[in-house]
């Protein structure tokens, strides 16, 4: 059994608790089929550069606010850029009509809620949310 755990770990695979160290977690719908995601998908996902599930289902990214340590933490890790910067995309897509950046919540729980309200929301939320009612995923 650590002969597993060693090679998985090796093999570039995250575990949650990982993530969790990292300061925040990714969170979806009871309801998605999806238990890990892959990092650049995730990017995707949240600058809204791909809008739907492999089941078809609409994506609905959700955020903290920009002031949140674990958003400031996801946007460097899986962003690969500063909130500010995340923003200044943002700004051009919304002036050139493209579109709106996901809506942004104060607390985890706002998160939270509105991921148990979309079948296909997802959210990044702190280590420390009470995840009551959500799936976590695993970022590979």
């Amino acid at each position: 059994m650590a002969l597993l755990l060693v090679v998985l770990q090796t093999s570039g695979t995250a575990w949650p608790q990982s993530r969790a160290s990292a300061g925040y977690l990714i969170i979806v719908n009871p309801h998605n089929p999806e238990s890990e995601i892959d990092r650049s998908f995730l990017e995707g996902v949240f600058l809204k550069k791909i809008t739907r599930w492999p089941t078809d289902e609409v994506i609905r990214p959700a955020e903290l606010t920009e002031s949140a340590p674990s958003r400031r933490k996801f946007s460097q890790d899986v962003l690969v850029r500063s909130v500010e910067a995340v923003k200044g995309y943002w700004q051009q897509r919304i002036f050139s009509g493209r579109d709106v950046p996901p809506p942004e919540f104060a607390t985890n729980q706002e998160v939270v809620n509105y991921v148990l309200k979309y079948d296909g929301a997802i959210g990044c939320v702190s280590s420390d949310a009470n995840l009551d009612g959500v799936k976590l995923l695993t970022i590979k």
